[in-house]
Formats: C-alpha cells, structure tokens, sequence
C-alpha cells in the first residue's frame, strides 16, 4: 500500500492524528491493534480524563469530543470527583469511529501490529504488518509502548534520567531501590464494576492465582467506602477502578514490557489477574451487591481483557523518543512569580508550542511516594495545575526523517512524562502530529526542515487549537482566535506568560438550558475554597470559568448568591456556570 501519512496506533494521540493529517487533505492510513479507537480513553478504560478541564484549555480535537461525548452520553458527565467527565468507554468508542469511518481522505484498518519498520538510511519509509507492507512519506508512531522505535532502530530513552544530566529539581542524583525496582510508572489494568442494587447479589469474582488477602489492605483507608467508589464513577451505576493507594496498579518487572513478546505477555497476564484480585476484594469487603459490570468491553478471543476488563492496560509511560528538543521538568513548572510555565522557542526565537497541558505532576509506583516540585494552583475552587506548553521539536527525531511521534513517546523526560502523559494534552499532541505531518507533505519537505518556517497560525485558525495559555480567553470568547494569532505573531517582543488576556469585550454568559438553579448563602471558607448553604445542605463551589473565577473570588461571606450550575452528588459540588450577587 502506499499513503502519504501513515499512523500506526489508534489510541488517544493515534486516532487525533489521523483526524487531522486527513482533515488537512492528506491522504491518511489509521492501522491500529485494537477494535476500538481512543486508547486511553476507550479501550484502555479510563473515560475519566485528567487535565484540561477548564474552559480556556477545551480547543481543538479535545473540545471537540467533549461538545460530542456530552451530546451523545446521557445523565450528563459529573458522576465522579476524579474528573469533572466521565462517560461510557463504548459511547466515547463509538464517537471516534463515526468520525474516522465519515472523514474524507482517511482509511481505518483494525486488528494489525507492526513487525517491521521500513528504512533507507536515516529516512523512514514505511511499516510492515504481517499482512502487508505500508509505504507512506511520513509514519507516525502512536502506539501505547512506541513500537515503532526500537522496530526501526530510532534513537529512544526508557527510565529514568538523572539530576546532574537534566538539572531537573525532582530528578534523583543518581540511581536508588526506587529507580531500579520502577524504570518507568507503573500501568493499571482498569476493571469495572458495577452496583447491582441494595438487597441484590451480583455473581461471586474468584480470585487469581495471584492472590493475597493482605496486598490491598488500607485500599480505601482514609476514605468512606461509598465515595472510595465515587472517584471513577461512570453512568449506569458503573466503578472505574484506576486507584493508586494500594490498589491495582501494577509494577514488578515493568522491564518486561520491552524485552520479549513473552515476556511482556507474562507480564500483562499477571497484571490483569492483580485487577481481578483487587475487585475480588472489594466484593469480598464491601459487599455481593457489587459485581463485574461485564458489557463494558467487547469479548474478543484469545485476549486477556474484554468484559468488565479493559482491552490492554492503562500505560503511563512508554519508550520516548530522543527528539530536537526534549521537554524536561523545568519546562511545566511556572515561572518565577507566574502561574504559566515558561514559553518554548528555538534558539532564533520562534514560538514552538502546539499543544497545551496543565495536569500536576502526577508519578506513579506502588508503595512508595515520590516528591515531586509542585505544580499545582488553587483555581476556581480547588487544585489545578500549572498550563504548560508542548513545542513540536519534541515530536521530530534527532537524526530521523519521515518519521514523528504522537503519543507518550514524544522526546520528554521521566519526571516530565507525569504531566505530558494525560488523554487531553496526548489528544492534542496528536492533532499537532498530523497537521505536521500534512504540512511535510503538502510543502514536499521533511518535518525537521520546517522547525525555522512552520507557520502556526493555521493550526489557530483553521484546527482551534489554543497555543498560547490564557485562562480567561475561553474558545467561544470573540477575541479568542484574535490574541492568539496576535500573541504569536508578536512573541518575540511579549513572551506572555501572566495567564491572563487583556480582553476588550467580557466573556459570553452560556445558556441556562439544562442548568440547576440555587439559592443561599456564600461562604468563604479560604483561599479558593468556598460553599453554598442552602437549608442545612453544605454544597462547595467551583467553577471551570474564568468569569465565574473571579466573581467567586470577589463575593464574601454571609452574602445571598443566585447560581445556576451543574450538580454533581457524588464529588460532591455545584460545577458554577452563572453567578448572581
């Protein structure tokens, strides 16, 4: 076969990517392992994305499918207090194969992993399957693990990396138990439940060969059981469970993931039996009203997932690629006395951010607790994180041509990876990757050949894709795509970095439709930490609205406020939308 942009891996990135490479008129092949498209937010069962949750960062493909899943997913998205969106895997599925099936230029084949990458000389020219080989101008490598990397002998880092080499705070100096038990995070193999009612006896879960009464003792300690739950809720009465404090993230050997195809399946099947003995558990503790919700996946043969299992585990890190640049810690922290990480340019000045991010840094190894510098901020009521900025070096090999990365294996550090590795900042990542890619072939050069000439402001214009973060400056504000494109073009001289746009015109009020309208008394309890009386219900406030933000921050204690919101019990707070004084 031959295309001119080839993406192997339909996941998060994966399946952006190829929307976008097609969408800018290049002829695109989406070939992807798994029946379902969206990776981490799908088949890898976590519809309980991280990050990007405000207003100000819900652009591009990412604001796009969250206007969709909250279209097409009923009883809303606030069920859970991890998320502010949480759906059913299937209906989020189902989102991403009418738009890869509907969209012009783009072909989608299920069901093949790559055995081969094509190469001449430092050029990648395609990919083989065992099916058939693929030749395309660019390849783009959106696998979860980057296959693609070690296949075609790409220049690629896995683990750790070390302080005096980085300069990176939160970087060991050097080697320890932790960095030699943990190369890299540890995945989750995500199993649902679901609750099958008060007085109702859902089927027994038997536990694994794995199994230890003891290894999730204290699982929820610190927690009521009922909210333990709640952190994943799904519609339907359905339990996400993704949960860190001892439970089923899974760690021991992680260096069998890219060893061998039989180590790496040993590997999986002992993870996926670790969830099954954590919802064992949980049954065996909590309750038999508490059960397998077993329709959430489609059962596949010969897989380890499928069911209440998702189809492949939740990977938080994989090889990452040795880029033009590669983003480091000091990248996503903010600036002295800001609250935006710094702005990514080339050494000429150019601008390089095509992608925005604002998870904390968020590590993962089970039974330990590693310190991380802070990034985070209280901001409309609750912690969020400081927004950074992706540039595209991070998506073009060092020494490699027609080839880029779209996925966690963009050219990032280890500790940097804890904020870079989110579904909404991988989902941008991705639409940057294939508007590059199109941008190659359209102007008959190689990616790296455009790092000093790359204009941006279609990427604005034509994708909405925020690049510069203002938390004010919302994607249906009027002057939206006017700073942005102004912001770019005068970079050089400005440098913005306060996080916030001078705007001429105030935001649009969102339609009262679908809201719950409440009346009581504001209370500030502190800093960004405010509730409502109504009657003897205590709800606390928060807001994804810069406008909301800032009236939040102005009213005082004792005073009568009118909101109008979106309630969501099992967090439990009022999602803020309007505010009367």
């Amino acid at each position: 076969m031959q295309t001119e942009v080839l993406v192997v891996g339909g996941g998060t990135g994966g399946v952006a990517a190829a929307l976008t490479a097609a969408r800018c008129g290049a002829k695109t092949l989406l070939v992807s392992e798994e029946p379902w498209l969206g990776g981490m937010l799908t088949s890898a069962g976590v519809p309980a994305p991280d990050g990007n949750e405000l207003l100000a960062w819900q652009t591009g493909v990412w604001g796009r499918f969250l206007r969709a899943i909250a279209q097409r997913q009923s009883h809303g998205l606030d069920h859970a207090w991890v998320s502010f969106f949480t759906f059913e895997p299937k209906v989020a599925a189902a989102i991403f194969h009418d738009w890869v099936t509907a969209s012009p230029n783009l072909t989608w084949m299920a069901g093949h992993t790559p055995q081969a990458v094509l190469r001449r000389g430092d050029r990648i020219t395609g990919v083989e399957f065992s099916a058939f080989t693929v030749y395309a101008e660019i390849t783009i490598d959106a696998t979860e693990l980057g296959d693609l990397l070690p296949l075609g002998e790409i220049p690629h880092r896995w683990g750790w990396e070390w302080q005096p080499e980085t300069g990176e705070p939160s970087a060991p100096p050097a080697p320890n138990a932790l960095t030699t038990t943990y190369p890299v995070q540890a995945p989750t193999w995500v199993v649902m439940l679901r609750d099958y009612g008060s007085g109702e006896t859902a089927p027994e879960i038997p536990p694994s060969p794995l199994w230890d009464d003891h290894k999730f003792e204290g699982a929820w300690q610190g927690y009521d059981p009922e909210h333990f739950l709640n952190y994943g809720r799904l519609p339907g009465d359905r339990f996400m469970l993704n949960w860190p404090q001892q439970g089923n993230d899974y760690g021991v050997n992680l260096g069998r993931l890219v060893q061998s195809a039989t180590a790496k399946q040993e590997f999986l099947q002992e993870a996926r039996w670790h969830s099954q003995d954590f919802a064992c558990y949980i049954q065996r503790h909590l309750g038999r009203r508490y059960g397998l919700a077993e329709d959430t996946f489609p059962v596949l043969p010969n897989q380890l997932g499928g069911g209440a299992y998702a189809l492949h585990p939740y990977y938080r890190e994989s090889r990452r690629l040795i880029g033009l640049t590669t983003v480091q810690e000091q990248d996503i922290l903010p600036v002295a006395g800001g609250i935006v990480a710094p702005a990514p340019s080339t050494v000429t000045g150019r601008y390089t951010g095509v992608a925005i991010g604002n998870y904390a840094n968020d590590h993962h190894y089970p039974g330990h607790n590693f310190a991380l510098a802070t990034k985070s901020i209280r901001w409309g009521g609750r912690w969020t994180g400081t927004p950074f900025m992706i540039p595209y070096t991070c998506l073009i090999p060092k020494d490699i041509d027609g080839f880029l990365v779209a996925e966690k294996n963009i050219s990032v550090t280890h500790i940097a990876n804890g904020a870079t590795r989110l579904q909404p900042v991988v989902m941008a990542i991705g639409q940057a990757a294939g508007w590059l890619a199109a941008t190659a072939v359209q102007q008959h050069r190689q990616p790296r050949d455009l790092v000093d000439s790359l204009d941006l402001i279609p990427l604005i214009t034509e994708h909405r894709q925020a690049i510069f973060p203002f938390f004010n400056l919302h994607p249906d504000h009027p002057e939206w795509e006017d700073w942005q494109c102004h912001t770019l073009r005068t970079f050089e001289a400005t440098r913005p970095l306060s996080g916030y746009a001078p705007l001429q015109t105030p935001a649009p009020d969102p339609s009262p439709e679908g809201l719950v309208s409440v009346c009581g008394e504001f209370q500030k309890l502190g800093d960004q930490q405010y509730q409502l009386l109504e009657g003897d219900r205590q709800w606390p406030l928060v807001t994804l609205r810069s406008t909301i933000n800032d009236r939040l921050h102005e009213c005082v204690s004792g005073q009568q406020v009118h909101i109008m919101g979106v309630v969501n019990p099992y967090a439990p707070w009022i999602r803020v939308e309007i505010l009367d004084s």
